[in-house]
Order: structure tokens, then C-alpha cells, then sequence
């Protein structure tokens, strides 16, 4: 019989804030992390709202100091996903009380950090240099700055894991993908602990330009806070989010030997492809679907053993009816039964960061028998109207077991049931 594996330490950076208890707290609560965008002009761009981390002097009480992560002098040396990474992983190494100093230790750990896009601001920034002053002036740090593997590298270094790295790429199921990685690593004892989940950082004009494109972005810029709308019958598309989320996670012998409390069990994990379209799934939801079957199929659990889904519904019109019909293919009748959110109502789409930090999200839901809110649910898409979606207002309800989804362009899902410690 395989150990089991639990989770040790978490830590977020989030558009509501940095921290996880501050994050949890404001998320039950009901607020949006979803503000105007400042960070550039944009008075004549079609999108002019996204969730963005602020900083220490933004949110005195859960803003993040960036140089109390990075020097100012070694910011310029790093991209800010990887610096959102840093911040992460301190709180969650600090709760898990992970910091192996021996040779062995070291070896043990593995670091897999997923990430959708990567550095895309440093290399919008290069070209600006590139076309503006040539490329003398380029910065030696840009290749390494930019690269979506630099997260993982750079924590790796910083705390001297020398086991196993690597950096799921797959849009928006990555942090997932990296915590199934994770998973997986420990169970073959490649590793015995490993620091797992994703990063992004990537409000950028031309990203946010290239979604619009696509006709995936809301554009309901005069109204940030009511712009993401996952299920309601007036979602026009997500809102862009940014941020990171980690987890410690090691067999539960190694936690309970040094003396480390589980916060969770990682009880299944599965992932698949639609093999269908490069940016929409299969009306069905098969793919998705097969995902979840697996990760059920891992956890040795039934459907109706699941007492609540964080759904990886964007609020894209097509997206959010795929999904639900992979949920109908699953849980059948039982799914009018299990409580259904989109936390991505509070915080926008976070890409390749979305998995690590909902799925913390999922475990303190287990954890608190707590189940955050859709936000802006005021009217349920009709074809969703049987099912409970949370809509606006967190509720009580015990949950010894919650499925947490990532489904990405090009066809990508993956799974993930946690379940009480």
C-alpha cells in the first residue's frame, strides 16, 4: 500500500492579498481582489481591469513587500512571477518548518513549480529595449529572467533543494500538473518532500491584448468587482489574474517523524487531454471528465464522496457549460447534491498559478468545513439552475473530501482531491 501523502506548509500571493489566513478570511467574506489596472496607461485599451497583487503600501495589513523578498538591486535580475514564487514559498516552508540543511535532506526535496507564460513582461520590456536602443543594452539577466523554469531554479537555489525541478507549462492546468508531479515523484521515492504548485505574473499589455483577441476577457471595465462572473448568465469572459501558490507536500511517515502537523492529504490525482480544439473542450466535457475519474480512481473514492468542487470555471460562456457537463458525466444525479464555486469570481484567472492556489483554497474548505462563494452569481445560467453554486454568500458545510479542477488551452486537465487530515 503506497504512504500517504499530506500537505505541510502553504503560501499564497493572491490579488486579495498575500498570506494564507488573511486571503482565506477574505475570500469567505465575500471581496473581490478584481481593481483597475495601474501599472500602465490604459485610458484607449480595451481591458482596463485584473486582478493584481498589491503591495505593502496598497494593503498595509496583506500587501507584499517586494524587498523584503528581493533585494531592489536583485529584482532587476528576475521576473515578477519568480519573485511571487519567493514569496510564496517562504510562508509555506516557514509553516511546514522545512529548511533541510543535510546533504540528504536536500536531495530528498524536490521543487516543481508550474507557471503558464513565464517572464512575458521582461520580454515585452526586451523588445521595447531591443526596438528603442539596440541591443547593446539589453540586460545580461533578460534569457534568465524570462525563462518559465526560473521560478523553480531560483527557489531550488535559494534554499539549496537538490532533488528533483521542474515546470509544468500547461496554461491552466500547470499548478495542478505540479502538484500531481509532486505527487507522483514522492511515491516512485524520487523524493520525500517537495515544494509544489504554480506562479504567474503576466498583466501585460500584450497578454492582455492577445486574450482580448480571443474574445476570452471581460470587458466590463466601469465595474471591476462585478466583472467575473463564473455560471451567471451574463458572464462575458474572464478577468486576468496574478499571483502564486505553494504547498509543502511529503510522505505522512517523514511529516510525523520531525514532528510537522498535516494540514491535508493529497488523496488523488489525475490528468488528461480533450485531444479536441486548441482553446475550447469537447461540449461533452469527456475530457475533463476522464481527468476526474482518474483522480477518483486514485483516492479509491466514490463520486458522492465529494463534498464540494472548486470548479475551474473562468466565466467564459463556452468554458464554464464544458465543464459542468464533465461534472454531469461524473457525479450524475449526485452532483445537485455537492456544492459547486468559482473562487476565480474573487481573484480573476491566475493561469498557471490558478491550481496551486485553489487548491489551497480546497484544503482549507476541508479544513474549516467552509465553502467560499461565486461571486456575482444574480442570475444562474439555466442550464446550471439545479445545481448549488454557492452564489455570493460562503456557507457551512462538512466536507471531508473536495475536488479541485484545472482545464488549460491545448486540451489540458487536471484533478485533484484533498481530503481532512
Amino acid at each position: 500500500m503506497r504512504s500517504k501523502i499530506v500537505v505541510t506548509g502553504m503560501g499564497i500571493v493572491s490579488p486579495l492579498g498575500c498570506g494564507v489566513d488573511q486571503v482565506w478570511r477574505r475570500l469567505i467574506d465575500g471581496q473581490s481582489g478584481i481593481v483597475p489596472i495601474d501599472r500602465f496607461p490604459v485610458d484607449d485599451f480595451p481591458i482596463r481591469i485584473a486582478g493584481l497583487v498589491p503591495d505593502h503600501l496598497q494593503d498595509e495589513s496583506a500587501g507584499l513587500d517586494h524587498a523584503a523578498i528581493v533585494s531592489p538591486k536583485d529584482q532587476k535580475k528576475i521576473d515578477l512571477f519568480t519573485l511571487y514564487a519567493l514569496a510564496a514559498a517562504e510562508e509555506a516552508l516557514s509553516q511546514a518548518n522545512w529548511f533541510p540543511a543535510s546533504e540528504a535532506d536536500q536531495m530528498a526535496t524536490a521543487t516543481i513549480i508550474a507557471t503558464g507564460i513565464g517572464g512575458f513582461p521582461t520580454i515585452t520590456a526586451a523588445q521595447k529595449t531591443l526596438d528603442t536602443k539596440g541591443y547593446k543594452r539589453l540586460s545580461p539577466f533578460t534569457a534568465p529572467a524570462f525563462l518559465a523554469n526560473m521560478a523553480a531554479g531560483n527557489l531550488s537555489i535559494r534554499y539549496k533543494f537538490r532533488g528533483p525541478l521542474g515546470c509544468p507549462i500547461t496554461a491552466c492546468a500547470a499548478g495542478i500538473q505540479a502538484i500531481g508531479d509532486g505527487m507522483r515523484m514522492i511515491h516512485s521515492g524520487e523524493a520525500k518532500v517537495a515544494l509544489v504548485g504554480g506562479t504567474e505574473a503576466c498583466i501585460d499589455p500584450l497578454a492582455l491584448a492577445s486574450f482580448h483577441a480571443l474574445r476570452a476577457l471581460s470587458t466590463r471595465n466601469d465595474d471591476p468587482e462585478k466583472a467575473s462572473r463564473p455560471f451567471d448568465r451574463e458572464r462575458d469572459g474572464f478577468v486576468m489574474g496574478e499571483g502564486a501558490g505553494l504547498l509543502v507536500i511529503e510522505e505522512l511517515e517523514h511529516a510525523l517523524e520531525r514532528g510537522a502537523t498535516p494540514l491535508a492529504i493529497l488523496s488523488g490525482y489525475g490528468t488528461s487531454a480533450d485531444a479536441c480544439h486548441i482553446t475550447s473542450g469537447p461540449e461533452d466535457g469527456s475530457g475533463g471528465a476522464a481527468a476526474m475519474r482518474i483522480a477518483l480512481s486514485k483516492a479509491g473514492l466514490a463520486p458522492e464522496e465529494i463534498g464540494y468542487i472548486n470548479a475551474h470555471a473562468t466565466a467564459t460562456p463556452g468554458g464554464d457549460k464544458s465543464e459542468v457537463a464533465a461534472l454531469r458525466n461524473v457525479f450524475s444525479e449526485h452532483l445537485a447534491e455537492i456544492p459547486v464555486s468559482s473562487t476565480k469570481s474573487a481573484t480573476g484567472h491566475l493561469l498557471g498559478a490558478a491550481g496551486g492556489v485553489e487548491s489551497i483554497f480546497s484544503i482549507l474548505a476541508a479544513r474549516d468545513d467552509k465553502l467560499p462563494p461565486t461571486l456575482n452569481l444574480d442570475a444562474p445560467d439555466q442550464e446550471f439552475s439545479d445545481l448549488n453554486l454557492v452564489p455570493n454568500q460562503s456557507i457551512q458545510q462538512e466536507v471531508q473530501h473536495a475536488l479541485c479542477n484545472g482545464l488549460g488551452f491545448g486540451g489540458v486537465n487536471a484533478s485533484l482531491i484533498v481530503s481532512k487530515a
